[in-house]
């Protein structure tokens, strides 16, 4: 990767992983999921549709969650890398 995505992987990751501990989001996302699910097992069956939509819902709660979950990891093997080169140069200078 290069110096610039590494940085920007670096960056977002350390976002992403703020956003993971920041209680009022994960409160949301909690709340959110927690709400779809009931709505969904207390929709009428015959709503297919209607039904569907919410569990789909419940599914694009846990798709932002595990994107930040990636981006927060990727930004953690980007520092590792950087922090490789950065050894690297060190022993051909020395």
């Amino acid at each position: 990767m290069t110096d610039d995505k590494l940085n920007t992987a670096m960056v977002r990751g350390s976002r992403a992983a703020a956003l993971l501990r920041d209680e009022l989001l994960q409160e949301s996302l909690a709340v959110l999921e927690r709400d779809y699910i009931e709505a969904w097992k207390t929709w009428p069956a015959r709503d297919t549709d209607g039904r569907e939509r919410l569990w789909q819902a419940v599914n694009v709660v846990g798709k932002v969650r595990g994107h930040l979950v990636t981006v927060a990891n990727n930004g953690k093997l980007a520092v590792a890398e950087i922090e490789q080169l950065a050894k690297v140069g060190a022993a051909r200078k020395g």
